[in-house]
């Protein structure tokens, strides 16, 4: 971990939080004067009723003094709870933002589950950073104040002090030496349970129809140990430090005291002072309140080494160049190359020109490139080699709002966010109409099962289940929508997967006839011939290249691209077509995607409607 990264975080949050860590530290020095003034005034109280002056005085000045700790302490409290707190929502608002705009490679640097360790207890760890550093400096004001009061009392009281001073350094430090190491390790393990536990909270509904669900709470918890062990290290340098307080701070207490007590033997002090250099004492070997302080800013320190961490990693880059005016969605690859973490090539030398205004499909095998080629086309993913144009920009000189209300996605597996079916359909850079939000829901086949839960549109998502179509007919509404009415571009990653033969047809309908999309270029990621029969190009890949580009009635005479539609195994294959049991052979699919079987319609290989 970068510690100097992290200081500098932790400094930029402390001025985030205002003026209210200005007023804890003022309270907090008030404090700490308030601390070193009491047993002065005690003693000197003490000293009045004993006869040795007026008692009124010092009664009433006791008084004051105990009421303004008593308020002092409260303010100190309040001030630092409001700094921590509005120092903790910029922590939280400046990293999810960063994390925001790292984009998809943030999911692939961090997991899921560390990523919200760190927004969430991390960031409230390092939230405490205002309070805890006022506290580190002033909780050093009152033994300091008190080495002082001890001399101004006696000189010898100081050197007794002094002498055993050097004892107490080298614990707190020790302990600091410690306990950093350890709150590393130990967020860090606690970020990797954090992983699994979001793991299997995404993967329940297949623990539980495997019957895994004790060993996935055992693959859940197996760092425990480790959490464990960091953890009781931690409580074992508390134990350490809080052993060698219990064996200094009296001895330094019994040395002080001892020579009070023959300093007031020999007359030299009061028992007034005798008493207030009781309390210094106590004030001055101080080491567990200095430990409690170190230890938060400790804490605060190590949490906020694992956010810097994250924000140091360099976000997503745009310019400022707007897309000419006019244009109709132009695409264009030109040596376009992506690698692997491994090094080896995803997409290798894509060329490809992509007329404005067209259908066009991707198809290959899988693990062939074609949702990257994809992400690349609206730049939810960056090329390593090479450039890529829309209506001639290249796009990472495009604006990002520009961009956004440019191109429009849909995805196999749709993420619905908002509150309801509306807030789901309209989520996007704009919020549209609700006539805008039917208009899409009804081409992609949604309209209808929409209206026949409690509230239609406004039902929450949440009362609402959804089997995989219908989360993919709503993803595809949003596209829809969002695609209009100052799209370029509506990209379209194998949104018909799990869409029965009819709605795929009524859907294909909505994307080649001469409603709302027509005139925009639509780039569609298939595995259905139906599909690519139904595009004006087709772009065929293979292993990361493009092996032919042309219609799908062209590409069909090569014997390599009427295997992409076929199944690899048995069962239902990519194209919807299934094996003839009697035969152990399945039928030819035609260049229209329908099989010779059954000219009229294609079986679905996925669920009817949406409906399991």
């Amino acid at each position: 971990m970068d510690r100097r990264a992290a200081d500098r975080l932790l400094l930029t949050a402390v001025r985030r939080g205002g003026a209210w860590g200005g007023v804890q530290a003022a309270t907090s020095v008030l404090l700490a004067g308030v601390y070193i003034l009491l047993p002065a005034v005690m003693g000197r109280t003490v000293d009045a009723v004993l006869g040795r002056g007026d008692t009124t005085p010092w009664l009433t000045l006791s008084a004051v003094t105990v009421t303004l700790l008593v308020v002092c302490d409260a303010a100190d409290d309040y001030a630092g709870a409001v700094a921590n707190a509005r120092c903790t929502a910029w922590l939280r608002h400046t990293l999810l933002r960063h994390v925001l705009d790292l984009g998809a490679p943030a999911a692939r640097r961090h997991t899921p589950g560390d990523l919200v360790a760190r927004l969430v207890g991390n960031t409230a760890r390092a939230g405490s950073a205002p309070s805890g550093l006022v506290w580190a400096v002033t909780e050093l004001l009152p033994p300091v104040g008190a080495v002082v009061a001890l001399a101004l009392i006696d000189p010898w009281l100081c050197l007794t002090f002094v002498a055993g001073l050097p004892l107490v350094v080298l614990v707190v430090r020790a302990f600091v030496r410690d306990v950093s190491d350890l709150n590393d390790r130990y967020f860090a393990t606690q970020g990797r349970i954090a992983t699994r536990l979001v793991d299997a909270l995404t993967g329940i509904r297949t623990i539980t129809a495997a019957g895994t669900m004790p060993r996935e709470a055992e693959r859940v918890l197996e760092p425990l140990p480790e959490l464990h062990r960091h953890g009781l290290g931690m409580w074992r340098a508390f134990a350490r430090v809080s052993a060698r307080d219990a064996a200094i701070v009296p001895l330094l207490e019994v040395a002080v005291l001892a020579v009070a007590g023959l300093g007031l033997a020999g007359g030299r002090i009061t028992p007034g002072q005798m008493l207030a250099a009781s309390g210094y004492v106590l004030l001055a070997t101080g080491v567990s309140s200095l430990v409690a302080s170190v230890n938060r800013l400790a804490f605060a320190r190590a949490t906020a080494g694992r956010i810097a961490e994250v924000l140091s990693e360099p976000t997503v880059a745009y310019g400022d160049a707007r897309l000419p005016c006019g244009g109709g969605g132009r695409l264009q690859f030109h040596g376009v190359t992506v690698r692997t973490a491994e090094g080896d090539a995803a997409l290798d030398g894509i060329d490809l020109d992509l007329p404005a205004g067209a259908l066009t499909a991707v198809v290959g095998r899988s693990g062939s490139g074609k949702s990257l080629l994809a992400a690349l086309a609206g730049r939810l993913a960056d090329p390593d080699e090479g450039e890529i144009r829309l209506d001639g920009v290249p796009l990472r000189e495009v604006d990002r709002a520009e961009l956004r209300r440019a191109v429009a996605y849909g995805f196999e597996r749709p993420v619905l966010l908002g509150g309801t079916f509306a807030d789901a359909i309209g989520f996007g850079p704009r919020t549209p109409g609700g006539g805008e939000v039917r208009a899409g829901a009804t081409a992609a086949r949604a309209d209808a099962f929409i209206r026949t839960t409690p509230e239609g549109y406004g039902t929450p998502l949440t009362r609402a289940p959804l089997s995989g179509g219908e989360y993919q007919r709503i993803g595809l509404a949003r596209a829809f929508v969002q695609s209009a009415p100052n799209g370029r571009l509506l990209v379209l990653d194998d949104v018909t997967a799990s869409l029965d033969t009819v709605t795929e047809h009524h859907i294909s309908q909505a994307l080649t006839g001469t409603g709302p999309l027509a005139g925009r270029s639509r780039l569609v990621v298939t595995h259905r011939a139906s599909t690519a029969a139904d595009a004006e190009a087709v772009v065929w890949l293979d292993a990361g290249r493009v092996r032919g580009v042309g219609t799908h009635r062209d590409l069909w005479m090569e014997e390599g691209y009427r295997a992409v539609f076929r199944p690899e195994s048995g069962g239902v294959g990519e194209a919807g077509t299934e094996l003839d049991q009697h035969q152990g052979a399945h039928p030819a699919p035609t260049p229209d995607g329908r099989s010779e079987a059954s000219p009229e319609s294609e079986p679905s290989s996925q669920c009817d409607g949406g409906v399991w």
